[in-house]
């Protein structure tokens, strides 16, 4: 039973930087590639600039995710990355209705 304990508490902080690459890395990256939509450009020039910074984006947000010191400081640095993202993006979906 102690083992058992030993290997959970040691597993989560690994399970968590993952759930962080893959979800908050996702996430990051569609952010990411509806903000340049705001920018005053011409839409498909701002469609393939979306697309490629997303996959920047996504391979930098899962290096960090396992280069933080900690689980805690992985998912508060997406997060952080996120909210200028989010506040680009948030005009192109309320123009475009989405709620």
């Amino acid at each position: 039973m102690k083992g058992l304990m030993y290997k959970a508490r040691h597993a989560a902080p690994v399970a968590s930087r993952i759930a962080a690459a893959l979800f908050g890395g996702y996430g990051l990256a569609a952010l990411g590639s509806i903000a340049p939509l705001a920018l005053p450009v011409s839409k498909p020039q701002a469609v393939l600039a979306g697309m490629l910074a997303s996959f920047v984006i996504y391979a930098g947000a899962v290096i960090w995710v396992f280069a933080a010191s900690s689980a805690r400081r992985a998912w508060a640095g997406l997060l952080v990355a996120a909210v200028p993202l989010l506040l680009a993006a948030l005009p192109i979906w309320l123009q475009a209705g989405i709620s």
